[in-house]
């Protein structure tokens, strides 16, 4: 599968950014759908997770209650939506793909990477 990722700009604090990821390929609902993200000089990250279904979503404890994660399996899209930004989300985010049934919180267990599109969030 290849996956496109959009949505990234420089936004103010407490703003809003929609993130996508469009996948084009094999069949999109046999993956399970992450986004991670990777600041300067920090080590890429979890973001949020989603299964196949889209009924199972998971996120990383400091985006929980701003950053929700939903798919369109018709579509073969994932999307990110970040509210009230804050300039510790700077970072470029990706979305990743993986076969197996559950997320992980581990971006070396994903198959598939798109690249990735860079959120500026100044304060």
């Amino acid at each position: 599968v290849q996956l496109q990722a959009s949505g990234g700009g420089l936004v103010q604090a407490g703003d809003s950014l929609r993130l996508t990821c469009a996948a084009s390929g094999r069949p999109f609902s046999m993956y399970t759908m992450a986004w991670f993200r990777q600041a300067p000089g920090k080590a890429r990250e979890f973001v949020a997770a989603i299964s196949r279904g889209g009924d199972m979503r998971d996120y990383a404890d400091s985006v929980k209650g701003r950053f929700t994660v939903s798919r369109d399996n018709g579509k073969k899209t994932v999307y990110l939506q970040m509210n009230n930004l804050n300039p510790e989300d700077t970072a470029v985010y990706s979305c990743a793909a993986r076969v197996a049934l559950r997320a992980s919180y581990d971006f070396n267990a994903y198959d598939y990477w798109g690249q990735g599109t860079q959120v500026t969030v100044s304060s």
